[in-house]
């Protein structure tokens, strides 16, 4: 018996053998061996004790472990370590086949049938489930709102795969900690730090915020039916379509307008609170923020029947203008009807003239941080946030509202529509990699847009685990931490531990665009 110590193979037959790699004359090629040597990071567990036969001589000191039909396997596999050399004189050959858990693998993920969501294949969400899984049945009159990649205990990913024994991504996770990376594992206590989602939006979702962590621990030890946990919940949405929400406060200028164009909004805030934000100026900006703070505030604590009648009389005057063929834009008409259809008689109506209306075109990014008021109102986008539940809501909801903590909690900072839209960075090691990477510690994405005209792609090992998700095009994938080949296709989606990487075979003659979720500390 032989103690070696060694890395997950290739699962193919050797190169000449290293010796003395392992100590005496026991050889294996070194790229098993060495962390990245060869393009391949060291990984899997280090001291896997295997049994090595030794073998009558043989007249040649390393013989091909092919040469023999006894050795030779069918179907060599990617967790087969090939060890050969020759001990005292004689020689030995063996296939060693390590029981290496499968690391990279994929998963089948939750969908959330929210009444918000697009219906049957309307939804990016169907399509995507559809294509990934053709026994899938989408039911045409279904909301299908969210795709939850991701160990949430409401929406667990199944691993889709019946070697490993663990059936979802949690459960594995906690028996395998270390996939994470190891930075991940100590700053996350052992949990993946983020929810990576697909959202089709139809209606409006609420008026919201998520608060900081000193804020989300107060809430929850206050309201912990309200606020079940004590972390905060960043969140970023890159558009796969056309997407439209409500993010940050306007510039003050466009409020100021509008409460001299709408009256039934001036009324709600009253003159004196509408004339301090009127007067306000930009070389002041605690006065605009303080005054801001009021105008909001009042807006929000209106009496019930009185802002009902105001909405009211605000979408009779716009509808009776509309039908006259009078420009409406000064009261931001179109949205207002379009909310109050979904919503009427929500005091969530009036938010549009206070929150900037922002448009984000496919690969366009809105991130969401502490205390800023956002609303999602149409399209498809991937999400991408911290694992919290944490949400203070105050309109366009039928779900618990907080109008208090809302409006005490909220950043009142004025900014254009313009300054929402984040920035995605091309990366200067690949030039087919955009990377989402906001300013919190619990998640970043890539956009990967492989063109057409690449047939070879390599997905990097980093030291972090990670959620890739295909949007678009077809491969075979091949990975040393995976049992076996994987077929990529429009909705695959594939857990990938750190320190691993993918090589991507491309057959689709439209490229491939991949989204691929991290943490990166």
């Amino acid at each position: 018996m032989a103690e070696i110590r060694g890395e997950r193979g290739t699962g193919h037959p050797p190169p000449a053998a290293g010796m003395g790699a392992l100590g005496g004359a026991t050889g294996i090629p070194h790229r098993h061996l060495l962390p990245g040597g060869g393009g391949l990071p060291a990984r899997g567990p280090p001291n896997r004790r295997v049994m090595v036969e030794n073998r009558p001589p043989r007249q040649s000191a390393l013989p091909s472990p092919w040469s023999s039909p006894s050795l030779t396997p069918s179907h060599p596999a990617p967790g087969d370590l090939w060890v050969s050399g020759g001990v005292l004189g004689g020689s030995f050959c063996a296939l060693l086949t390590l029981d290496f858990p499968p690391a990279v693998f994929p998963l089948s993920c939750a969908v959330q049938n929210y009444a918000w969501g697009k219906v049957g294949l309307e939804s990016e969400v169907a399509k995507l489930v559809a294509s990934g899984d053709p026994l899938v049945q989408i039911q045409p009159d279904q909301p299908y709102a969210e795709l939850w990649m991701g160990t949430h205990p409401r929406g667990d990913a199944l691993i889709r795969d019946n070697r490993i024994p663990q059936k979802t991504l949690g459960q594995w996770i906690a028996d395998n900690p270390a996939c994470l990376g190891a930075k991940v594992k100590d700053a996350f206590q052992g949990h993946l730090p983020f929810l990576f989602k697909v959202l089709s939006v139809n209606t409006a979702l609420s008026v919201q915020a998520h608060p900081n962590k000193e804020l989300a621990a107060k809430l929850h030890a206050q309201f912990p039916e309200h606020y079940p946990d004590a972390n905060h919940k960043p969140e970023m949405a890159i558009a796969l379509t056309c997407f439209e929400g409500l993010c940050g406060f306007r510039p003050v200028e466009e409020i100021v307008s509008f409460l001299q164009n709408v009256p039934e909004l001036r009324a709600l805030i009253g003159e004196v609170a509408a004339e301090q934000l009127e007067r306000s100026g930009s070389d002041d900006p605690r006065g605009v923020s303080a005054a801001l703070r009021v105008c909001f505030t009042r807006l929000m604590k209106s009496e019930k029947k009185f802002f009902v009648d105001q909405l009211n009389m605000l979408v009779k005057r716009i509808s009776q203008e509309a039908a006259e063929g009078k420009d409406t834009s000064g009261s931001n008409g179109d949205l207002l009807l379009r909310l109050h259809s979904q919503y009427p008689g929500d005091i969530g109506c009036f938010t549009i003239y206070f929150l900037n209306l922002v448009r984000l075109e496919a690969g366009e990014a809105m991130f969401l941080g502490a205390n800023e008021p956002h609303a999602y109102l149409h399209g498809d986008c991937v999400e991408i946030m911290a694992c919290s539940d944490n949400t203070v809501r105050a309109g366009l909801t039928p779900k618990f509202i907080d109008v208090l903590t809302l409006c005490e909690m909220l950043n009142y900072t004025p900014a254009p529509s313009s300054s929402k839209i984040f920035p995605a960075a091309q990366s200067q090691l690949d030039p087919y990699v955009y990377l989402y990477d906001p300013p919190v510690p619990d998640f970043a994405i890539m956009r990967i847009e492989i063109p057409a005209s690449i047939k070879l792609y390599l997905i990097s090992a980093m030291d972090s685990a990670s959620i890739l998700l295909v949007i678009q095009g077809t491969a075979v994938g091949t990975s040393t931490a995976a049992a076996s080949e994987m077929s990529l296709h429009r909705g695959s989606v594939l857990f990938i531990s750190a320190n691993e990487s993918i090589s991507l075979h491309l057959s689709s003659p439209d490229g491939m665009l991949l989204f691929r979720a991290c943490c990166l500390l």
